[in-house]
């Protein structure tokens, strides 16, 4: 199956991305920004969701570092955040985010899921 890193402070926001995503992925998890790129020195996903509030370092930073580092600017990542405004939304996808999602997640898991899916490389 297909490994997805969820970055998320929020133990109950971690807990439901995992159930949601166990459908159909792998699941890794990460609290921090500083975790995630420890954890991605020794795993390689296939999709990162990253909030964007994290303590620490910010998930935006992530994410424009893992876009920069040719070891990982191809793996697709969906930032996730409670923020919708319009300028969020625009900052994240200029980012490199292939998708935007709000939390709290509303969505039907299944859909949630394949919409994720069909964000994958097409090699997984």
């Amino acid at each position: 199956m297909p490994l997805v890193l969820v970055v998320e402070d929020n133990e109950m926001n971690r807990k439901l991305m995992r159930d949601i995503l166990e459908i159909r992925f792998d699941v890794v998890e990460a609290r921090s920004a500083e975790e995630a790129v420890s954890l991605l020195q020794r795993r390689r996903p296939d999709l990162i969701l990253m909030d964007l509030q994290l303590p620490g370092m910010d998930g935006l930073t992530l994410i424009c570092q893992l876009k920069q580092d040719l070891a990982t600017q191809d793996i697709p990542i969906v930032a996730v955040s409670a923020h919708a405004m319009k300028h969020n939304i625009e900052q994240a996808l200029a980012a490199g985010c292939v998708e935007y999602v709000t939390k709290p997640l509303t969505e039907d898991p299944f859909a949630f899921v394949d919409r994720l899916a069909r964000r994958l490389p097409t090699s997984s």
